[in-house]
């Protein structure tokens, strides 16, 4: 305890014992220890000099004098007296650093967060580019939308049993009420996916993705008509530079084709139709999915659904005789489906990873920006003549959808009786 004081106060003088002498015999160390604070003056006056002259080294490093006008021990006059209020200050200067490495760990986890979430991010956009640069090219000389989805569910189904087989994540128990729930899913799922690479296949990768702009439109008719959500006042005043943007862009897009238009409008159909589902077909709470299991599920459902259609529709025109009898590089039309196959299911991924850390509304406004990102990155790319009224018809579509998933949170003032 004794240590602990001088601790307190560093700037303390070092306090250096005295020489011991054991000379003089009248000292008594049993007479200094029946020493009380009731001694006389002059008692006390007798007893300081042999103290002063006498130390023992059993005893404590500080020597101590007794105080004729004070009933306690008193340390030497050169080190400063500390009061219960000067230790409790001194003490709670240094209690207060804990709190702050505290909040510096909170910080640094903080920060640890948003680089993983910026990275997320990165890779979200990256493979969504490189997904539609490779599919586009092999939608140019392969022009079999049917077969070139169903290879991407075939990469997908591969890469989901392998991340099951291999403990990489938790394998689910799916029960028969949750497989007839996640069906519908499934199919609509299967849908849009076939008509985005039909609408790749026959207008500009910037087109399709400018008429998959209107999702927000199909969101809010679905949501009204089946689900009973009237949209608020400015949820409808951010339709309207949508279907404005994208009407502007049509018009004036040089690889315009209806085909191209339609299969790009019926993708947004589905797609839409898939959350509406998702919130109409609910599975019970405690034997719900999380979003990857759901997903990856989907994927190997998705692929069972298409092949039967696949083979009836166009036929077993994937193998390399096939493609050899085309005129087709093999080689290069395998990679480039291997990579877009690829792509596609990790950027899928990678989106249900962000939405598990982030609230459906940041998790739009990161689709639109990605949105933003495959455009131009494929006008750049694939060279694509866009005019002046065109980039103007998509820059108010795109801020129509950045408008509708900021308005989304404003939620409609509940009627007072």
């Amino acid at each position: 305890m004794q240590s602990a004081a001088f601790t307190l106060s560093p700037s303390l003088p070092l306090l250096r014992p005295r020489k011991l002498s054991l000379q003089n015999p009248r000292f008594d160390p049993l007479r200094f220890s029946s020493v009380t604070s009731s001694s006389s003056t002059s008692k006390s006056h007798d007893l300081a000099a042999p103290l002063n002259a006498v130390s023992l080294p059993s005893l404590p490093r500080r020597s101590w004098s007794l105080s004729s006008s004070a009933s306690r021990l008193r340390p030497w006059s050169n080190v400063p007296s500390f009061s219960p209020e000067a230790r409790a200050d001194r003490f709670h200067v240094r209690a207060n650093a804990f709190p702050e490495a505290a909040s510096e760990g909170e910080k640094s986890e903080s920060v640890s967060k948003t680089l993983v979430l910026g990275l997320l991010f990165a890779m979200w956009y990256i493979f969504n580019i490189y997904f539609n640069i490779y599919n586009k090219q092999v939608l140019k000389k392969y022009p079999f939308p049917v077969t070139v989805t169903l290879v991407q569910f075939a990469i997908g189904s591969v890469l989901v049993i392998l991340m099951w087989t291999l403990n990489l994540y938790k394998k689910p128990k799916v029960t028969g009420a949750q497989l007839a729930a996640i069906l519908p899913l499934a199919v609509v799922h299967t849908l849009g996916n076939l008509f985005t690479n039909m609408s790749l296949g026959k207008v500009a990768v910037s087109f399709t993705h400018t008429v998959k702009a209107m999702e927000p439109f199909f969101s809010v008719l679905l949501s009204a008509m089946f689900l009973g959500e009237m949209p608020t006042i400015w949820v409808v005043s951010s339709l309207i530079p949508i279907v404005g943007g994208v009407a502007l862009a049509s018009v004036t897009e040089a690889s315009f084709n209806w085909a191209g238009f339609w299969s790009a409008m019926a993708s947004n159909l589905t797609n839409q139709s898939r959350n509406v589902l998702s919130k109409k077909v609910m599975v019970k709470k405690e034997d719900s999915l999380d979003n990857i299991t759901l997903f990856s599920i989907i994927t190997v459902m998705s692929f069972i659904l298409l092949a039967p259609v696949t083979f009836f529709m166009e036929g077993v025109k994937f193998t390399p005789e096939y493609l050899q009898s085309a005129g087709l590089n093999v080689s290069q039309i395998y990679k480039w489906s291997l990579l877009a196959a690829l792509c596609f299911h990790a950027y899928q991924q990678v989106s249900y990873m962000i939405l598990q850390r982030v609230s459906p509304v940041t998790h739009s406004v990161g689709n639109c920006v990605k949105r933003v990102v495959v455009i131009v990155s494929s006008v750049l790319f694939f060279r694509t003549p866009v005019s002046p009224i065109n980039t103007l018809g998509t820059g108010v579509a795109l801020a129509g959808v950045f408008l509708y998933s900021r308005v989304k949170r404003i939620k409609p003032k509940p009627k007072t009786a």
